[in-house]
């Protein structure tokens, strides 16, 4: 379950991490600021697909941003710590380009680890019924 959980945190992530990095660095802006964008639309992204799914179920939508804040929010949170952490911390990957291996490797590299370590975050989130477990009673 929390491995599921995870990869569906990475999902919106990776889909807005990757966008804003896309966006940002299209329109030559800096690392900071395309950092900044990447990080609020993985944030976006991320609750949007949990918002989505518990007002399918009914919710209100007052209730499902509750639902999907409750779930989301320290997931994404370690996700995108570890994530842009890893992408800063390599040598030339903060001034790669779009058409650079070296980019995406950091990018996708980073992902691949901030899932190893947010998924025992939601393991342990999931089994005192917070994070994920919060959307199971919706689905």
């Amino acid at each position: 379950m929390a491995a599921k959980a995870t990869l569906h945190c990475l999902t919106g992530c990776a889909i807005g991490e990757i966008l804003g990095m896309v966006i940002g660095t299209a329109l030559m802006w800096g690392n900071v600021p395309t950092m900044a964008l990447a990080v609020t639309l993985a944030f976006l992204f991320g609750y949007s697909f949990t918002l989505f799914a518990v007002l399918r179920s009914g919710l209100d939508f007052r209730s499902a941003v509750k639902v999907a804040l409750a779930a989301d929010t320290v997931s994404i949170a370690v996700m995108e710590l570890v994530d842009n952490g890893i992408v800063a911390l390599t040598p030339g990957a903060m001034d790669a380009h779009l058409s650079d291996g070296l980019f995406w490797s950091a990018l996708l590299g980073g992902f691949a680890v901030a899932f190893l370590i947010t998924t025992p975050v939601n393991k342990w989130m999931i089994g005192r019924g917070k994070g994920h477990a919060v959307v199971h009673a919706h689905h």
